[in-house]
C-alpha cells in the first residue's frame, strides 16, 4: 500500500512541474491581429 502511495505522489509532483513547465516554456500568447465586422443598426 506504502509503495502505491509513493508512485502516486510522485506521478502527481511530476505532473504538476511538467505542467508548471509547460506554462512557464510554452507558447501561450494570444493571437493578436485587427477583426473587421460590419455592423448594421436599425436606427428608426
Amino acid at each position: 500500500m506504502g509503495r502505491i502511495l509513493k508512485l502516486l505522489v510522485f506521478l502527481a509532483v511530476v505532473g504538476f512541474a511538467a505542467l508548471s513547465g509547460y506554462a512557464y516554456l510554452g507558447d501561450l500568447g494570444p493571437e493578436q491581429g485587427e477583426v473587421v465586422v460590419p455592423v448594421t443598426l436599425n436606427a428608426d
